[in-house]
């Protein structure tokens, strides 16, 4: 099962990659997260499965799809620096895929690591929560202010105001009368030559 979801997983990234249509490319990206959820499914890490299909999936894939279905996206222009940025593509792959060998030689050839038996009632949620809240919990509270701290920086951002923003204000609107924004202009008629 592990080699059948990887064999989709590596097939989903790489029509990523290659797909002219962005929303395909977002949509295998999403099946990439399916197959990568079930690939930790299959190493019995069940939370953190269960977390790429909620935050990845769930979030911020409908957002990449909202957000190239709303742009207008010239798709021309995106290819312009394909073959430039290629050698360094080719370069980044490489590493990535030299260090997948690594690791699947270090299992097969390299010394045994010894896997344990889990107890009937193990939970890896709460194994995560224990180790999490626990040993980690001050880079856990790091990493929550820091979040806090870009939410509310983010949200400045969108309400500051700027001059040259054209907006509406309805009170005006509902109390605008006719007098005021209608005129009536007498024109003599045109003649006829």
């Amino acid at each position: 099962m592990f080699y059948a979801f990887a064999a989709v997983l590596l097939c989903a990234a790489l029509r990523v990659i290659t797909a002219r249509n962005p929303v395909h490319a977002a949509l295998y990206l999403v099946l990439a997260f399916f197959s990568a959820a079930a690939i930790w499914l299959l190493l019995r890490a069940e939370f953190l499965a269960i977390a790429l299909v909620l935050v990845y999936v769930g979030a911020v894939m409908v957002l990449f799809l909202f957000v190239v279905m709303m742009l207008d996206i010239n798709l021309e222009r995106l290819r312009e620096g394909y073959w430039r940025n290629l050698p360094v593509a080719l370069v980044v792959g490489g590493v990535m895929a030299a260090e997948m060998v690594a690791v699947l030689a270090q299992r097969y050839f390299g010394a045994a690591a010894g896997t344990r038996a889990v107890p009937a009632g193990h939970s890896n949620t709460r194994e995560l929560g224990r180790v999490l809240y626990t040993q980690y919990v001050y880079a856990f509270e790091i990493a929550a202010v820091i979040l806090l701290v870009a939410i509310i920086a983010a949200i400045a951002l969108t309400l500051r105001r700027r001059k040259d923003t054209k907006s509406q204000d309805p009170a005006r609107q509902v109390a605008a009368r006719r007098e005021e924004r209608v005129r009536m202009v007498a024109m003599p008629a045109e003649k006829e030559r």
